[in-house]
């Protein structure tokens, strides 16, 4: 009998917590609450805006269309993680699963580097930099925090809550995503803007939005194969989204037919969006469609089908 119980404390020995000294301990729940903090906000941002968070990605060379489907995964694995670190009996899962992430991260931009050199790269929301050198120390920085969250922490238990919390936060993603795309469709527009210095009616007819940066070559591109379009008697405004001094030569240059609105504050209040470019195409003054891909042959494939251009 002492036997038994001798081998069942020796099997149930590596589930006690680890009798760290006290700066270790305070050390790994500071890594563990900064490496929830990172993961939960760009996983929350993800789910809760699939949309411009996968509009994030295609500008990051990832295919248009795996974008949508790669923000949610990503969102939930991000969430997943900033759940099971936080919680000391998950937190070497969640640890492992963060710096799997940013490791899997780093190596992307790194294969995508001289593609991406320079460019913004707002993958986690509140934090604004540049594809260089600095990225790889920050997110260096970021593994660093996530590995001492997990190193110092026990080992971790219960599988099956923690699937528990990846079900939670997978239904909460496709709720969300479903929301989204809902309240997206059939959005009323404004009933009149200013276009070209007068009034404007968005309730007639077709109308197509277009949301553009004058200095971005992404959005100089569309701009010219959306000039190249055999339209359907659809009328198309500009809405430039930064120096609105430069709208004009831009859809010169690009060729597009368009007049130009200055009313962005609000347009992207009642059509949100994160970066251009993006489309609001409206019939009779309701959105039947956003347009976030910009890939060939998009966006002419869904502008054919909703019946404006032919």
């Amino acid at each position: 009998m002492d036997i038994m119980n001798d081998s069942m404390a020796q099997r149930e020995e590596p589930l006690l917590p680890l009798d760290l000294p006290a700066w270790k301990s305070a050390l790994n729940w500071i890594a563990a609450i900064f490496t929830s903090l990172l993961f939960i906000v760009a996983g929350l941002w993800k789910i809760t805006d699939p949309i411009s968070a996968a509009a994030r990605l295609a500008q990051a060379k990832v295919p248009q269309n795996l974008s949508l489907a790669a923000a949610i995964v990503l969102g939930i694995a991000e969430t997943v993680a900033a759940v099971l670190v936080l919680v000391p009996r998950f937190r070497k899962w969640g640890a492992w699963l963060g710096s799997a992430l940013l490791v899997a991260f780093m190596i992307y931009i790194g294969i995508n580097y001289s593609a991406l050199r320079g460019a913004d790269c707002n993958c986690f929301p509140w934090i604004k930099r540049a594809v260089g050198p600095g990225f790889f120390i920050g997110d260096a920085v970021m593994l660093f925090l996530a590995v001492i969250a997990g190193f110092w922490a026990r080992p971790s238990q219960s599988k099956r809550s923690a699937v528990i919390v990846l079900c939670a936060v997978t239904v909460f993603a496709l709720v969300s995503y479903g929301t989204t795309a809902v309240r997206q469709r059939g959005i009323q527009a404004p009933a009149t803007i200013t276009v070209d210095g007068k009034s404007f009616s968005t309730q007639r007819g077709r109308v197509v939005i277009f949301f553009f940066d004058p200095e971005c070559m992404h959005c100089f591109d569309v701009a010219k194969r959306l000039s190249q379009l055999d339209w359907i008697d659809t009328k198309i405004v500009g809405v430039p989204t930064v120096h609105p001094q430069f709208a004009p030569d831009f859809l010169h240059d690009t060729g597009l037919k368009a007049g130009i609105s200055t009313d962005l504050a609000l347009l992207k209040k009642t059509f949100p969006f994160g970066d251009p470019p993006f489309i609001a195409a409206l019939e009779n003054g309701r959105q039947k469609a956003p347009i976030t891909r910009f890939e060939d042959p998009e966006p002419a494939a869904t502008l054919r089908q909703l019946g404006f251009v032919k």
